[in-house]
């Protein structure tokens, strides 16, 4: 670790996918604790992105929360789960 507490230097945000909504999509934001750096941005994005019928990812370090845009609304247990995978703790949904 650094001296931040990060596992690895601040690199900035890594996303996966465009910031575009495209018609008939969801876009819904959940807290995920735990995260301090860009490379903690990727590993959410690239675990949550893997979702099925997810289309983007956006995942902000410094407020802990993960904007998620998908064709239909996501199963709250396999965003956790996805979380989990990635080595983070999901705390819920987010403003």
């Amino acid at each position: 670790m650094n001296e931040n507490g990060s596992c690895c230097t601040p690199e900035g945000s890594r996303h996966s996918g465009g910031t575009d909504v495209q018609v008939g999509e969801v876009t819904a934001t959940y807290k995920v604790t735990g995260m301090t750096c860009g490379h903690c941005e990727g590993a959410v994005s690239s675990e949550i992105g893997e979702i099925a019928g997810v289309s983007s990812v956006q995942a902000v370090a410094a407020t802990g929360l993960v904007t998620v845009t998908s064709k239909n609304p996501l199963d709250e247990e396999a965003v956790r789960a996805a979380v989990d995978e990635a080595g983070y703790e999901f705390a819920g949904r987010g403003v």
